[in-house]
């Protein structure tokens, strides 16, 4: 904004502050009048900030508002005025427009209000103006509570946020051209701080039980003063590098030496003894181009290794989500002289305020007394604070109110907090990242704090490390977090840094849990499972429409007026039992109340709010303490009509009496938590990591191996390492992308600073090439990333099934169900899914039917010929099945021969009658006895058919309908008075004794005759009809062998001719409704034995509610 283009009644009001002259500023008379005009206007500014941009480009900071604190302090208002004009002024740009705008002239809005920020800051660099605030905050912090006023408190408050403001400002390093250990305009703020004595006054309010209500404020401003340090480098300040730096830099040192090295000698490869222009043209064989022809190479052989078929394309853009996060502003290093202070007041800090301020901060945020996000502070200051008391001299005393367990609640809960916003709040992803790292270091500082205690000389020390690891270990949030986080690493919203921290600390986890493991047999740790329950269902809930309210207010109105002002009944307004800490049962008793109030029970409700307001008095939620009774009654109408976010476990549930004749309520599932005890081991808790998507992440950071530091690089070997040799699934590792690292890796001419690295590579080629000799298709595997069951398939071969193979070394009865469980259970699977039944079968059982759909020109060819030479056979369709090369199934060919045109309908397809055939006869039925005999034998099958299951092909309804019928001709008819027994087709006796007559007859015919044809089923009687329409009936003629009508020209169902006379009397025995109790007996135990031996389901059979026992 330009100075002339300035607004004429700002520019008066600017005016009438007054001038400088040389060092002396004049103030005008209207001077105090102006202050408030300039606050006015800024209270009506409007989106774009205009007054606050034509303030900052006349420089009514630099040239007016300082001068006038600095000369005219004794002016009480002025003073006043001018302080609270310049916290409107300094607040941060993002709090003036609410985020990082995306229209380019808002954006340029913003970047203009940031650029007045930094000249404001520069203007604040003066240790002038720092002390007249310290000298004002000073004499305002001696006055006692009694005397003073309510002026007096925000002006401290505006002092306070006034510094907070100017340190909250961003730098700019392309205007400032600092470089490390050059005092930045922060630097210069900072050691006008220190200069001034406004340094001890934050640690007076830090530290002064009086002052304790500006906790918050203090946590701000100490923050931002270490915004650009790191504890390591304020702790090595001022002091001599230690043999170890001195070993780690000549590492680093000699690391690029090497590097250059191998870059020049390249460098004088390439470069060849003729003129560039004659570098020669070169086929490359076998590499094709564009067409047909090989490729042309144009450039020197020494830069051919570099040659890819993209050199000249366009980059191709990358969508903006899908790029990676971005790091946020690198850490530099201060001037040597602001490092010591800084040093200096840490040391201070933690001697005399760490402990306390932090207690109240925690407080605050418990009961939510602080503004939204400020835990990101508290949770700084905790990493901050103790990784600088673990770097300087540890002593555990003084980091003692964040060591505990709850400290690891308080950011495992923030932790998932962030990550469930991260995943919801797309729009702020960036910031939920930033404050979910900043967690994380949190947690991490706590962990290196638990490890430090350990190598304490005090035995008490060592005894409440231990105390605490029992803690974090035994519960499960606790161990599996990092499992989750690593899981959960998304690198479009989560930096690299963010994956080097949770990789380091992951490590630092296990190393801790692996030796607390080592020295206990017998590790209990809590085990967490989530079961379903049945319970009966809850009453509906009370009405809550407004008449309903109404009246409902009306009942417990008139309950309450008739009660005295104190009740003498007490009631607790929370569970004290319960996990939930209690400042966040709140809205539960608030909830509770209205459910008092929802029941008419007025009484109990009032008591209810009286308790709760003894518990939670602040912010007068439940009221005040010296509410009256009709406020009181006020705001329980208030409570009885608000809309209250209810949980599943504040959800109103009405109790229910028990009453024996009471009708029976309506059962449902619920979802019950189930906290039980287990044996930890260490290697089981170790096999959850071998996951794709948790070695995922470390090879994302592995790629990133010459800019990771030593201890990076050591904590991914480790879990390589771990999985690869401890866990023996080195063939998890074996894929192509880790192997194009590795090849890096070895090819790098600093490889002598990678040697773990280095090894772990070597081992995992070689283990490869072993692996390869003995696959041949573990090349094909190194295209995809493999779980347990990929992995042990292809170590151990792709011909074996698990669970068959698990079946055959137990030996025992324990079904697949049982055996996949615990295959789970033990962690040697990842899911269910992993064991999966195969589409083939192992046990070389023959699978009727194929997965062909295509038929090629040859198979066409051959079963035209094989229909050209059967065609005038009895059994056309017979006898090409039997030839045919490509099996199929009968329905498959029936509908390729009509396809082509060979045949026109199906009934030529069928076998036809031949008179000279006799029928072979087997005499007479078999007895019930005989019957048995064959079940039992059909038991006796190897172990490993019990389970043999394998999926329907995907056909017609027609089709698997003859499929079917084919299967159940052939099947033998001995089970079928057990399905009867169990299934019997309920009222139908009649149909039952017809079918029974009709098999009879058949048998007979055939036995007389010799011949063998099919016979309709022709029900002439009204139930015999409905007996055959019925679905029940239907699989029970389908059970004992019969056959569908084929199609539309056929109307009954027909006892096939391939059954023989004997079943036919089987089946007809198996029919009798009088059997004994003593065959039903002895049916029942075959059952139950052929059961145990083989199971077929209903869905595998293909037909709902049937069950097939298979005679082997």
């Amino acid at each position: 904004v330009d100075l002339f283009m300035m607004n004429c009644e700002l520019l008066a009001t600017c005016s009438a502050l007054g001038y400088l002259e040389g060092d002396t500023y004049h103030k005008e008379a209207d001077c105090l009048e102006s202050v408030k005009d300039l606050i006015r206007y800024l209270r009506h500014e409007d989106d774009a900030r205009d007054v606050r941009q034509q303030l900052g480009e006349s420089q009514i900071v630099q040239n007016d508002l300082l001068p006038i604190i600095i000369q005219h302090r004794q002016d009480k208002a002025l003073f006043d005025a001018c302080i609270r004009l310049m916290v409107n002024l300094t607040q941060p740009a993002m709090l003036c427009f609410g985020k990082v705008p995306d229209d380019p002239v808002f954006r340029h809005h913003f970047l203009q209000v940031t650029s007045h920020l930094q000249a404001y800051k520069e203007a604040f660099a003066s240790e002038s103006v720092f002390c007249i605030l310290s000298e004002t905050l000073y004499n305002l912090l001696q006055l006692d509570w009694e005397q003073r006023q309510e002026e007096d408190n925000l002006l401290i408050e505006r002092i306070l946020l006034l510094v907070r403001n100017v340190l909250h400002v961003p730098a700019n390093p392309s205007e400032e051209k600092k470089v490390d250990d050059d005092a930045s305009v922060h630097d210069q703020v900072l050691w006008a701080i220190h200069m001034s004595g406004f340094d001890d006054l934050i640690k007076f309010l830090a530290s002064a039980q009086s002052e304790q209500q500006w906790s918050m404020h203090v946590l701000e401003i100490i923050s931002l003063m270490f915004r650009d340090q790191t504890p390591e480098a304020l702790v090595s300040a001022g002091h001599a590098r230690s043999a170890e730096e001195k070993k780690k830099d000549s590492n680093e040192l000699e690391a690029l030496r090497q590097k250059e090295h191998a870059e020049k000698h390249s460098r004088t490869l390439q470069r060849g003894t003729r003129h560039s222009r004659f570098g020669g043209s070169f086929v490359v064989q076998g590499l094709k181009a564009i067409g047909d022809k090989d490729v042309i190479y144009h450039r020197n052989l020494q830069n051919f290794k570099n040659y890819t078929h993209d050199i000249g394309k366009a980059v191709r853009r990358v969508p903006k989500r899908h790029r990676k996060a971005q790091e946020s502003g690198e850490k530099r290093r201060s001037a040597l002289n602001v490092r010591l202070f800084l040093r200096e007041f840490c040391v201070d800090f933690l001697e005399n305020c760490y402990n306390r301020l932090m207690y109240l901060v925690k407080e605050s945020l418990i009961r939510e007394q602080t503004q939204q996000h400020d835990e990101t502070y508290y949770l700084w200051a905790l990493s901050f604070f103790m990784a600088f008391n673990r770097g300087s001299c540890f002593r555990a005393d003084l980091v003692s109110e964040t060591m505990s367990i709850r400290a690891f609640h308080f950011i495992e809960r923030n932790i998932t907090n962030y990550y469930e916003m991260l995943l919801t709040d797309r729009k702020e992803a960036t910031s939920w990242s930033r404050r979910m790292h900043l967690a994380l270091k949190a947690y991490q500082e706590l962990l290196l704090t638990v490890n430090e205690m350990d190598r304490s000389q005090d035995e008490s020390i060592r005894q409440s490390s231990s105390v605490i690891k029992s803690n974090i270990f035994y519960l499960m949030e606790y161990r599996e977090i990092f499992l989750t986080l690593l899981r959960k690493y998304d690198e479009t919203k989560q930096p690299q840094s963010y994956l080097k921290d949770l990789v380091e600390s992951t490590h630092l986890f296990l190393r801790m849990l692996e030796r607390f493991c080592k020295g206990r047999r017998n590790l209990m740790v809590q085990r967490v499972k989530q079961r379903k329950s049945h319970g009966k269902k809850k009453e509906a809930a009370p009405e809550t429409s407004p008449e309903a309210l109404e009246e409902t207010w009306k009942i417990v109105e008139e309950e309450l007026k008739g009660l005295s002002e104190s009740l003498t009944q007490s009631l607790v307004p929370f569970d004290a039992t319960s996990e939930t800490p209690l400042e966040d049962q709140r809205t539960e008793a608030m909830v509770r109340v209205q459910d008092a109030l929802l029941a008419r029970m007025g009484p109990e409700a009032l008591g209810l709010l009286r308790a709760a307001r003894e518990v939670w008095p602040e912010g007068d939620v439940f009221g005040s303490a010296d509410v009256e009774p009709e406020e009181e009654l006020e705001l329980l109408k208030q409570i009885l009509h608000a809309k209250l976010p209810r949980s599943s476990q504040t959800a109103v549930v009405e109790e229910e009496e028990e009453e024996e004749d009471g009708p029976e309520m309506e059962e449902e599932e619920l979802e019950s938590v189930q906290v039980s005890e287990t044996e930890f081991k260490f290697l089981d808790f170790i096999k959850r990591f071998a996951n794709p998507g948790i070695v995922h992440p470390y090879l994302l950071l592995l790629k990133s191996y010459s800019k990771n530091t030593p201890h990076t690089n050591h904590c991914i070997a480790r879990m390589l390492h771990r999985l690869a040799v401890d866990l023996k699934m080195d063939a998890l590792l074996f894929q192509l992308s880790v192997f194009h690292i590795f090849n890096k890796i070895l090819n790098d001419p600093a490889a002598a600073a990678y040697q773990e690295l280095v090894t772990l590579g070597k081992y995992l080629v070689k283990r490869f090439v072993s692996l390869a000799a003995q696959n041949n298709k573990a090349y094909v595997e190194l295209l995809f990333w493999k779980n347990v069951g990929a992995v042990r398939e292809m170590t151990e071969g792709y011909t074996k099934e698990w669970v068959l193979f698990f079946f055959q070394v137990l030996n025992s009865n324990r079904t697949r169900r049982q055996v996949v469980t615990q295959l789970v259970h033990m962690r040697l699977v990842g899911n269910a899914k992993e064991l999966k039944k195969p589409k083939y079968n192992f046990c070389h059982i023959q699978r009727k039917g194929t997965g062909i759909v295509l038929w090629t020109e040859e198979q066409e060819l051959e079963l035209q010929m094989l229909f050209e030479e059967y065609r005038d056979s009895d059994d056309v369709l017979g006898s090409i099945m039997k030839k045919l090369t490509a099996k199929r199934s009968r329905a498959r060919v029936v509908d390729k021969l009509l396809s082509m045109g060979l045949v026109s309908e199906r009934r030529e397809l069928y076998k036809k009658r031949s008179r000279s055939a006799h029928g072979k006869s087997t005499g007479k039925g078999m007895t019930e006895e005989e019957f048995l005999a064959e079940l039992t034998q059909g038991t006796q099958d190897d172990p490993v058919d019990r389970d043999d299951e394998y999926e329907q092909e995907d056909e017609s309804e027609e089709s698997e309908a003859e499929d079917l019928e084919e299967q159940e001709s052939e099947r033998p008819l001995n089970d079928i008075k057990i399905w009867i027994f169990f299934f019997p087709p309920i009222g139908m006796s009649g149909p039952l004794l017809w079918l029974q007559n009709c098999l009879n007859k058949t048998a007979d015919d055939r036995e007389n005759d010799g011949l063998s044809q099919p016979v309709p089923l022709a029900p002439f009687t009204e139930s015999n009809e409905e007996a055959m329409e019925n679905k029940s009936f239907q699989r029970l003629l389908r059970k004992l062998g019969m056959r569908a009508p084929a199609n539309e020209q056929e109307s009954f169902w027909r006892i096939p001719a391939k059954i023989s006379v004997s079943q036919l009397r089987s089946a007809a025995a198996a029919l009798k409704e009088d059997a004994s109790h003593e065959q039903r007996a002895q049916a029942l135990r075959a059952l139950l034995l052929a059961r145990k031996r083989k199971r077929y389901t209903a869905e595998d059979a293909g037909i709902y509610g049937r069950f097939i026992f298979c005679l082997g």
